[in-house]
């Protein structure tokens, strides 16, 4: 059993050591009560067994990102060529929103009451593969959406259960969770460079960045079969429980915080959609697409590991927030701008900023404010309104202001599509600059735990 007990002193100490790395366990940590020296003991198979599971952990995570990579960055550029019009870009990419706001109700229900979690993920990862190679084939719209619908139903629930399962069987989440979570953010850089490598080899074709998706998703899938067994909780979570953080939009300060964080998370779909065909157009190759965007997920890691523990502590939440959101319009003004091309392409780094001083600041402010009962309600709240319903109305405003400022001309008796991309970013970047002036208006720091 791991614990703390009295070290032995001089030649017994060293003997002891030997005697439990051997065989019993290791001394982590000394310490000193008084004249006792005390030492934390973690039992060799303990010890071995958390390496084991954050490494399967790990691999599960950058696996699952990768999943996601390999489409979601590249697909809006693959579309456009393809001759899909902003608001189907839009309603394609705002299927995944849709299906995380519908599974809590039905994937998560499934995994907590009569399913064991590692067997859904790798049925569902399977699946997918098949759809994947399926979605490859598909050229037209209307076949594209109700594919991608299915599969979006299918996925969502696997991000959340990726988390839950690690938080499970971990010994200690605070130490052991962030080196699982970078994993993911690795696995989908890995992602956008495997797809230019992929493209490289086999040319660049539409449905190209489906075949790769397909076969991580068949990876993983049989991977998660290795996962430790979790079955699942007869009596299931609460599907409604995040309505009980509801009663928190009472407080004004939470109110606007919540609002802005919607309207901002709109924004973010600018991004997301339309930054590949925004950087194919001022002369970024589309075979390095998922390499250059992967610039982003570089500068978010930098930015969780050092920043972010960094200058939290020193600035305090409001400023974090306020650092977070200002990044957001700096960002789009870049865009509108759209030269010099190494401006734009470094630009990309400022995602790092943008999310986590606004998104993952924004859900320690919420665990602040929340009272102890209702934390985990609160977050539900905060991601439903930001990660699902924001997103996914985002997608439809980003495709409806695609099309606005797009513009079909013959030129030498062809038809030439033009999207005014100064106009569009314009957009996001106005919209943005309000937020930020809003909040650095209305927010003030937390006063005491439930009170802003």
């Amino acid at each position: 059993m791991a614990g703390t007990e009295a070290c032995p002193t001089g030649f017994a100490l060293k003997q002891r050591s030997r005697q439990f790395v051997g065989s019993v366990a290791v001394f982590e940590k000394v310490s000193y009560d008084g004249d006792r020296v005390l030492c934390e003991i973690t039992p060799v198979k303990e010890r071995d067994m958390n390496l084991s599971m954050m490494i399967r952990f790990g691999i599960m995570m950058f696996l699952q990102y990768a999943v996601w990579g390999a489409w979601f960055s590249v697909l809006s550029a693959a579309l456009e060529n393809m001759g899909f019009t902003g608001m189907q870009i839009g309603s394609i990419y705002s299927l995944l929103p849709l299906a995380c706001i519908i599974s809590p109700f039905v994937g998560g229900q499934i995994a907590d009451r009569y399913l064991n979690t590692e067997k859904f993920l790798g049925i569902s990862h399977l699946i997918g593969a098949a759809l994947m190679l399926i979605l490859s084939k598909q050229t037209e719209f209307g076949n594209l959406y109700w594919i991608m619908l299915i599969y979006s139903l299918l996925f969502a629930p696997t991000l959340p259960l990726t988390n839950s399962i690690t938080f499970q069987h971990l010994t200690s989440v605070e130490r052991q969770f962030g080196p699982i979570r970078v994993a993911g953010t690795v696995g989908w850089i890995a992602a956008g460079a495997g797809i230019d490598q992929w493209r490289h080899f086999l040319g660049l074709y539409p449905g190209d960045c489906f075949q790769l998706t397909a076969i991580l998703s068949l990876l993983l899938g049989l991977f998660c079969f290795a996962l430790p067994k979790t079955p699942p909780n007869r009596e299931g979570a609460n599907p409604w429980a995040f309505l009980e953080a509801i009663r928190l939009l009472r407080n004004k300060v939470f109110l606007v915080f919540i609002l802005l964080s919607f309207i901002v998370a709109t924004e973010l779909e600018f991004y997301y959609i339309l930054t590949g065909p925004f950087l194919v157009s001022i002369g970024i190759p589309e075979a390095n697409l998922g390499t250059t965007m992967a610039l982003a997920q570089v500068a978010e890691i930098l930015v969780m590991l050092v920043f972010l523990p960094w200058l939290l502590p020193r600035i305090g939440v409001r400023n974090s927030l306020a650092l977070g959101i200002i990044a957001w319009p700096i960002r789009y003004a870049i865009f509108c701008i759209g030269q010099p091309t190494w401006l734009v392409v470094a630009s990309l780094t400022l995602h790092g900023f943008c999310y986590v001083f606004f998104f993952t600041v924004g859900q320690i402010y919420v665990d602040e404010v929340a009272p102890k009962d209702i934390r985990g309600s609160a977050q539900s709240l905060h991601a439903f309104v930001t990660l699902g319903l924001g997103l996914f109305l985002g997608s439809f405003f980003c495709g409806w202001i695609r099309d606005l400022f797009t513009e079909t001309k013959e030129i030498a008796g062809e038809m030439v599509t033009t999207v005014n991309y100064f106009n569009v970013f314009m957009v996001p970047c106005v919209l943005t600059i309000v937020c930020a002036a809003a909040f650095l208006i209305t927010f003030r720091e937390q006063g005491k735990r439930g009170e802003a």
